[in-house]
């Protein structure tokens, strides 16, 4: 149900909350419908975000509440999942407003000359930016709502929460919260997945699976022309358990021999001994140009000798299917 103030076009920032537990994924997902409303977004992962809407208001020709229930109705429609949506005058009136609308999801719009009052009616602990140890120190002192926060004397919340959070509790109290929205997206990433067509056991099919994921991964970075900073490997269980861990290269790379070590290693962490998989992802971090990644003569000679040959096999590759040439390993069960 969507609930709210009808807001006049005034209102201009949006603050969105996400599922707990979102898969990134899908979030990045939520962030691009975001990106259709207006350029302006902030990412706050894991699984919120901020949008100014000043100039979208025109663009759509519709209201901030408008945009809202568009929001939902696009993230329900196309990816499943419900979000919860304040909109008011400031990051704080938003953000504070999202928390209030109930589960699963919805929109609440509070209008700039209704925001202090909608307010001052709340819970102290209901102010964003404020933490329950805050509250606490001000339940004690006797201020159980931020209507009684707005007025009071704010040396005296200074000296309960201390300066600078004092400062700004008292502020953002009396609606007062000049931060604009930055926009921020996420590091860039790539994905790359193995779903087994059985439960199995950690072994030479896993290994095998690995090193698919691998060569896949690194095809994908050299298409995209992009290199990887870190590497995470996202283990699934049968019962849906999940183990997930991310290490970072050594310096950024496309390259199968680097992305393989990492992940072998990652692999190796996870220490598995009976555990039952049934899918594997490795996703590229941290994702950058490759033309930002220095050259480095190496003395290596097999290495230098493994990256020319790497260079033929992606050319094969290009010119007939990614499958028709490889490892030995991804073959054995073909065999």
């Amino acid at each position: 149900m969507t609930t709210g103030r009808e807001a006049r076009g005034v209102s201009t920032v949006m603050h969105v909350r996400c599922p707990d537990r979102l898969p990134e994924e899908v979030y990045r997902r939520v962030l691009e419908l975001l990106a259709e409303l207006s350029p302006v977004v902030q990412a706050l992962p894991p699984a919120a975000a901020l949008v100014e809407l000043k100039g979208a208001l025109r663009y759509h020709r519709a209201d901030a509440r408008r945009l809202g229930e568009v929001l939902r109705v696009r993230a329900l429609s196309r990816l499943g999942v419900d979000v919860r949506v304040g909109i008011g005058p400031s990051i704080t009136v938003a953000a504070t407003a999202s928390a209030q609308v109930p589960a699963p999801g919805g929109v609440l719009a509070i209008d700039p000359d209704q925001a202090a009052d909608w307010l001052g009616q709340l819970p102290v602990d209901a102010l964003h930016g404020i933490g329950e140890r805050q509250a606490a120190v001000l339940r004690e002192y006797g201020i159980h709502y931020v209507g009684l926060l707005a007025t009071a004397p704010p040396a005296t919340i200074q000296g309960l929460l201390g300066g600078k959070a004092g400062r700004m509790a008292a502020d953002r109290a009396r609606g007062i919260d000049p931060r604009p929205v930055v926009p921020r997206t996420l590091p860039a990433t790539a994905t790359v997945r193995y779903v087994f067509d059985r439960h199995t056991l950690d072994g030479a099919d896993v290994r095998a699976a690995l090193l698919e994921l691998v060569i896949l991964l690194g095809q994908l970075l050299r298409h995209r022309e992009q290199a990887a900073q870190a590497v995470t490997l996202t283990l699934t269980f049968a019962g849906h358990g999940r183990w997930e861990k991310t290490r970072r290269l050594a310096e950024p790379s496309a390259h199968d021999d680097d992305l393989r070590l990492i992940a072998y290693q990652l692999m190796d962490g996870a220490g598995l001994q009976r555990g039952r998989l049934t899918r594997l992802a490795l996703r590229g971090e941290d994702l950058i140009n490759a033309g930002q990644v220095a050259r480095q003569i190496s003395l290596d000679g097999a290495r230098e000798a493994r990256l020319v040959a790497e260079a033929a096999i992606y050319r094969v590759r290009d010119k007939f299917r990614a499958g028709v040439i490889g490892p030995a390993a991804v073959f054995r069960r073909a065999s």
